[in-house]
């Protein structure tokens, strides 16, 4: 709540960045259902646009793109971002509304964390907004309920993920590597892709021992040789295009690595540079004008 005095910003602008999995590894199941995962995040400069001012009610509006995929109706209660805005404003007892636009750049259900990325930035806008000045470990608590990617998007910063999202280390990586997104137009449920990994897998991934060396080509090498997407075959055997997509990536000039991000069905390709991811978006967008894209840079620090 507002301390005496204290003057409420009229609005806030925020960006809900991208999240990519370098790497995504199932290393056991809890006796909830819920799986335990070891993860790489990485995210991207870019992403959706939120914005919210002070409204007697919470409301939302939602243009771009993807827009037509989301229902921003008060009664949607599917919807992550009016979620977000009420869990805050019943955990601090705050009052007034707010009235949020959200620009809506991302793919939905892509494995790239759209829905998560909205949900944390709403929590930090309407943090800032609404002046409640909470600590981001505050934050993390909302997040969590809200989805177990969500505390890691509150960070938008290289993490070392563990359990089902609520263990967060903080990391770095070599370089603000060169980025191209990937999604063939299609949507891939998570518990479906959890479903065929159960069936499909045996085992469980083994805990990493040492984590990535600092060098950029050598923390390339590590990510290529030690480090796998454990749900990238079960995902595959669901949505066959998400082949087509690494391939088509893989065939880019400098690539680095490629790879599926999440449950899919985005793929992703490293470059040195945001210049050369630029150069394969072009080329990919010659040849697959109907896929969806994005060129830029990965957050390093």
């Amino acid at each position: 709540m507002m301390r005496p005095g204290q003057k409420a910003a009229t609005k806030i602008i925020g960006t809900a960045h991208a999240k990519l999995n370098l790497f995504l590894h199932v290393v056991g199941c809890r006796a909830d259902g819920f799986h335990e995962l070891e993860s790489l995040f990485a995210f991207t400069q870019g992403g959706d646009l939120l914005s919210a001012e002070l409204s007697s009610d919470i409301s939302l509006e939602v243009d771009g793109p993807f827009a037509s995929a989301l229902n921003a109706s008060g009664s949607n209660t599917d919807n992550l971002v009016l979620k977000a805005a009420h869990a805050l404003r019943r955990h601090t007892g705050y009052e007034p509304g707010a009235k949020i636009s959200l620009t809506k750049k991302l793919p939905i259900a892509s494995g790239i964390g759209g829905g998560s990325a909205d949900a944390a930035a709403t929590l930090l806008v309407l943090n800032q907004l609404w002046g409640l000045d909470l600590p981001l470990g505050n934050l993390e608590q909302i997040a969590l309920s809200l989805g177990a990617d969500v505390p890691a998007c509150l960070h938008s910063a290289p993490l070392k993920v563990g359990g089902i999202g609520e263990k967060l280390e903080e990391t770095t990586l070599p370089r603000g590597y060169g980025v191209l997104l990937v999604n063939p137009g299609l949507s891939v449920s998570t518990p479906a892709v959890f479903q065929q990994f159960r069936e499909m897998k045996g085992e469980f991934s083994q805990p990493l021992h040492e984590w990535a060396p600092k060098g950029g080509a050598d923390f390339i090498k590590w990510l290529a040789g030690q480090t796998v997407n454990d749900l990238a075959d079960p995902a595959r055997s669901l949505c066959a295009d998400i082949v087509e997509v690494l391939d088509a990536l893989r065939a880019c000039e400098g690539v680095l690595l490629v790879r599926m991000s999440g449950s899919g069905a985005t793929c992703f390709a490293l470059f040195e540079t945001s210049a050369e991811a630029a150069k394969a978006q072009e080329k990919i967008t010659e040849a697959y004008p109907n896929w969806w894209s994005l060129a830029d840079q990965l957050i390093s620090a």
